[in-house]
């Protein structure tokens, strides 16, 4: 029975970083104005500026500053 919580307990511990919000850059397809979404955009109403995701609110707030797509 240990060794099933063990095997458990380190499942979990290993899925969890994998479970951690990420935020994304977002530009909308119609009137062009940048935005912080926690759900990677789906490329029809909202397209992902810069390359990946962004492990806190304020890192995708500074990279939003930073990208020449947002500055408009």
């Amino acid at each position: 029975m240990k060794k099933y919580a063990i095997a458990a307990l380190l499942i979990a511990g290993l899925a969890t970083p994998a479970l951690a919000a990420q935020f994304y850059v977002a530009q909308s397809t119609s009137n062009h104005k940048c935005s912080i979404v926690s759900q990677k955009p789906d490329g029809k109403s909202l397209n992902l500026v810069g390359t990946d995701g962004y492990k806190t609110r304020a890192a995708a707030e500074a990279a939003m500053k930073s990208l020449s797509e947002c500055r408009a």
